[in-house]
Order: structure tokens, then C-alpha cells, then sequence
């Protein structure tokens, strides 16, 4: 019998910690890596399927790995899902698919971890791509937004039904025609699967007051409907950081790369030739 996932299966890796790491990877040339953010059934495909294989036509090396305890990677139950954790196993996970230097796509808690992995790795990031990053507020702040409050009080619960799915993902966004009934299958067929400690242990620090020791340049996006990240986190960034630059796109929410797919896919593919031009 086919074993069912609830997204498409594409490569595995084995990290040096025992845990497997599932991901998705297109198309040839220098490497950009896609991180995608936390909640409720997240995986990299369900963030990016409609950016990464652009990126790969474009001439790029496009990995999107699940995090672990996200789509159909490992999730440990004893884990402490803190930032450290998942920029480990993204190191780990980078080298056993040979990729020494390359450019990170970040959306939301991907985001923070890409922003982690730059200060503790800075020689190998190219560039910084940024959508509503987190670690740069406090946690109380991001536990006073709407977005976050009913995702963690769902998942707890485990109350995430297709229709509790949608209500949900119905915050990520400013148009909910977004969220397509395969959408919102993908994501309940990988809830199902996680343990509550994937949210329940996760804590970011609020890396502010190191945004300045970014040697890469960063590109970033941000919704002014977002009910996730309080969208003041832009000025943050674009304050501390050496060499940064962020659209600001209104009637949009959480997904930017999602709600405003060709402005963003455009944007960053500049941003990327941009790169290749300086190195």
C-alpha cells in the first residue's frame, strides 16, 4: 500500500543528531535556501510552492527543507523547539547536503532563524531575504497579536479541524480566497502529526540589539495587516541594520510571498542578481 502524505514527498537528508530533515529542491546554480515560518501544520512547501520553482527557473539552487517538527521532517516530542535548536539542525542539514554558502528566505519564525544562523555563521549567508521576521520583539508582544493567540490556543487544544484550520489561516491573510481547500488539507494532514511541543517549548529571543553585526545585505517584506508580527517590527531592522531595504505592501497580511507572489518573486530575483553582480 502508497503510504499518503499530505504534501508531496521530495528528498530526505539524515542529520549527524539522528533526525531526518524531508525537502524539496529545483533547478541549478548558486544556493537560496527557503525557511518557513511556525504554526499549526507549516511545512516549506505549503510557504513557498508558488516562489521556489520561479527562483529555480531564474537560474538558482532553490532548497526548501521542513523544519523539524514541521511537514514531513522529524518531530522529536522531547525536543526544546527553541531558535538555537532549529539553526543547529539547519547547519547540520546544509552541510550534509553540501551547501557551504548560500542565501536565506525567511518567513516569520524561518525569518528569526535566518537571522540567527547569519550572526552565528556570517561568512556563509550571501544576503537575507525577510518577510515579517521574528526575533525582534519581546514575547509578550507577539502573544498580545490575534494570530498568535488563537494559534496557540487551537493547537493546545487540538481543536484543528478543517474548519478551525481555515478560521485560523483565515488570519494569515488579507483576501481569504487564498486558502484553497488543498491548502487547508496540506496543512491539517501535517497538524495531525506534530507534537504540542512544537509550540508549547518554542521561544525566540529579541535579536535586536544584534541586528547590527549583519554583514549581508537584507531585503524584507512586510504586510500592514499582519496579525502575527506587529509590522513596527520593520523600523527595527531598518534601523540597526548595516544595508537593508523593506517594501511595505498594504492589504496584506502574514504571507507576503503568498497575497503578493509576483511582486515578491520579482523583487527578490533582482535583489539575488544584485548579489551575484557584488561577489
Amino acid at each position: 500500500m502508497t503510504q499518503k502524505f499530505p504534501i508531496p514527498f521530495g528528498k530526505e537528508a539524515t542529520l549527524k543528531n539522528g533526525l531526518k530533515i524531508h525537502y524539496h529542491e529545483a533547478g541549478g546554480g548558486a544556493p537560496v535556501v527557503f525557511l518557513h515560518g511556525s504554526g499549526p501544520g507549516a511545512s516549506g512547501y505549503s510557504n513557498f510552492k508558488g516562489n521556489y520553482p520561479e527562483f529555480a527557473e531564474a537560474g538558482w539552487r532553490t532548497i526548501v527543507p521542513d523544519l523539524p517538527g514541521y511537514g514531513l521532517s522529524s518531530k522529536p516530542e522531547d525536543a526544546e523547539y527553541v531558535l538555537d535548536f532549529f539553526v543547529d539542525a539547519l547547519h547540520q542539514f546544509l552541510q550534509a547536503i553540501g551547501v557551504t554558502r548560500c542565501t536565506l528566505v525567511g518567513n516569520s519564525l524561518g525569518g528569526a532563524i535566518a537571522i540567527k544562523y547569519a550572526l552565528d555563521f556570517p561568512a556563509d549567508i550571501a544576503g537575507l531575504i525577510l518577510m515579517a521576521p521574528g526575533g525582534v520583539e519581546e514575547r509578550e508582544t507577539y502573544f498580545q497579536m490575534e494570530g498568535i493567540q488563537k494559534m496557540v490556543a487551537l493547537f493546545a487544544g487540538r481543536q484543528l479541524d478543517a474548519p478551525t484550520m481555515r478560521g485560523l489561516m483565515s488570519l494569515l491573510v488579507h483576501d481569504p480566497a487564498l486558502l484553497t481547500d488543498a491548502l487547508i488539507a496540506e496543512r491539517v494532514g501535517v497538524c495531525d502529526t506534530q507534537p504540542t511541543t512544537v509550540l508549547s517549548t518554542m521561544r525566540v529571543p529579541n535579536m535586536t540589539e544584534r541586528l547590527h553585526e549583519l554583514p549581508c545585505p537584507v531585503l524584507g517584506f512586510w504586510g500592514t495587516d499582519d496579525r502575527f508580527n506587529p509590522v513596527s517590527g520593520v523600523m527595527k531592522l531598518m534601523q540597526h541594520c548595516r544595508d537593508a531595504r523593506f517594501l511595505l505592501v498594504n492589504r496584506c497580511g502574514h504571507w507576503v510571498m503568498v497575497e503578493h507572489r509576483d511582486t515578491f518573486n520579482r523583487m527578490c530575483l533582482d535583489f539575488l542578481s544584485e548579489l551575484k553582480e557584488q561577489q
